[in-house]
């Protein structure tokens, strides 16, 4: 008996012709179904693939490109799914663009990879009876997140095994750089696609037992001993060209307040400590020398706010960003007390290196709401700028020694227990450009910055459940 029943999105005959015919041609395949691309990730499609498909696995392709299989690519998906029991089984793969062919690995699937772009490829095998069991239970109707939806019922059924070894071959059109990609998520273009996307994380979150309520611990800003009100936080390696501008930025805020920059320079060598040192004369700045250990940002973050010169707020200012104008400082601070909460976020705008606006222009990440914005931020892959924390709670908390992800689980950690204030307000001008540290990433790399921040979900994940768990014991 042939063991696969396939699904493809429908634009036209010409589109699916070669994908049609290559998977007509497998051994496996029993039928090859196409679904309209336009609803293709839509409730009604799952539930009409799951009525349709008979086979003991159903195949779903994602792309509307070329699909092709390795010799007996397709028997080896089916070989590692019966063998490991598994829910539903993906692969690494190939992508063709313009005629070059180059390696596409993909990651595995953790407890808390919860993101809805977590990449799969675009082919996914699924054992037919859990695929039914997991539409069965579906409870809404999506437009856009039913496959979201259908993963994450899935993953709780059974496992998501990744097979690492490249078994087939798609064409790849998004020839984009990482930097460009990353940011595709807070587009306000895709918002009703996040909303859905958010409603489905929720559910899954509340299934599994880590939903958190909106309820939060009261913060008391206590004097503590602070000499200054807040401290402008700039952790920098190797930015001689941005550096100066950051610094004049920073130290050019009006407040009702005092406040102090502290600059942490991790052994520059490119002459940004002169550009540093010229600044000295302002009695505000505190310069930070690390030594020859290994810091990354999140160490020299640590570093700053447990300096005594900290303030009682510390604010972020990356080496190669600048504030929007001199109120940035002030609107965080007020924030705080308004907000009661122990760490603020604020909107900011995406600028080339001469402050020209870039696509998508202003990011306010306004999926992060009071109510839910502490489960949402589970599925997202950051909690946006610029960020300020409460100093004494983050002296408790610190931040990893990473050079990337360190403010994510920072601020899932503060999430977990604190409100996390909002303001809509533009605070921050983001530049991208040839110099950012995530401008233009190998899939190695990129592969890797995910699996670290799957591994940040998945830890305070468990942690959550733990805590609820606490909860219902003593309820």
């Amino acid at each position: 008996m042939k063991r696969i029943d396939c699904f493809i999105p429908f634009v036209s005959e010409d589109q699916v012709a070669a994908t049609a015919a290559n998977l007509s041609a497998e051994a496996e395949v029993s039928s090859v179904n196409r679904i309209d691309a336009a609803s293709f990730r839509s409730t009604a499609a799952v539930r009409r693939m799951a009525a349709t498909a008979t086979a003991p696995f159903t195949m779903i392709y994602t792309k509307t490109t070329g699909l092709s299989f390795g010799n007996f690519a397709l028997e080896r998906l089916l070989s590692v799914a019966e063998d490991s029991s598994a829910a539903m089984v993906y692969a690494d793969h190939f992508n063709e663009t313009d005629g070059v062919r180059s390696f596409a690995p993909v990651i595995d699937c953790q407890f808390g990879s919860l993101r809805d772009d977590f990449d799969f490829g675009s082919v996914m095998l699924y054992r037919t009876s859990v695929l039914k069991e997991a539409v069965a239970g579906m409870d809404e109707e999506y437009d856009h997140a039913a496959l979201y939806d259908l993963r994450l019922r899935v993953s709780r059924i059974g496992a998501l095994v990744h097979v690492n070894e490249y078994l087939y071959y798609e064409i790849e059109t998004d020839t984009r750089k990482s930097g460009e990609k990353q940011f595709d998520y807070v587009d306000p273009r895709n918002r009703a696609v996040q909303v859905e996307m958010e409603k489905a994380c929720t559910s899954h979150l509340k299934a599994i037992g880590g939903y958190l309520e909106p309820e939060f611990k009261h913060i008391e800003f206590s004097d503590e001993g602070f000499e200054y009100e807040a401290s402008v936080v700039i952790p920098c390696k190797n930015r001689v060209r941005t550096i100066g501008d950051a610094l004049r930025s920073a130290l050019g805020q009006k407040t009702s307040f005092k406040y102090n920059v502290i600059v942490v320079d991790d052994n520059s060598d490119d002459g940004t400590v002169d550009v540093i040192k010229s600044f000295l004369p302002d009695p505000r700045l505190v310069y930070i020398a690390q030594d020859k250990t290994y810091h990354a940002i999140g160490g020299n973050w640590n570093a700053a706010i447990h300096h005594p010169s900290c303030g009682r707020f510390a604010l972020q200012l990356d080496s190669d960003d600048l504030y929007h104008d001199e109120n940035t400082v002030q609107k965080f601070v007020d924030a705080f007390y308004a907000q009661n909460c122990a760490m603020v976020v604020g909107t900011y705008r995406m600028v080339d290196f001469n402050m020209e606006t870039l696509p998508p222009g202003i990011i306010d990440h306004r999926e992060w709401t009071p109510e839910n914005g502490r489960n949402n931020a589970l599925r997202i892959n950051g909690l946006g700028a610029p960020r300020g924390f409460y100093v004494p709670m983050l002296r408790q908390i610190n931040f990893p020694t990473t050079k990337y992800g360190e403010d994510y689980a920072v601020g899932l950690r503060v999430s977990r227990e604190y409100q996390i204030g909002r303001i809509y307000d533009v605070l921050y001008d983001c530049r991208r450009w040839e110099g950012n540290s995530d401008a233009a990433l190998d899939i190695e790399k990129v592969n890797a910055n995910n699996t670290y921040k799957d591994r940040i979900r998945t830890w305070e994940l468990q942690a959550r459940i733990r805590l609820n768990r606490k909860k219902q014991k003593k309820a």
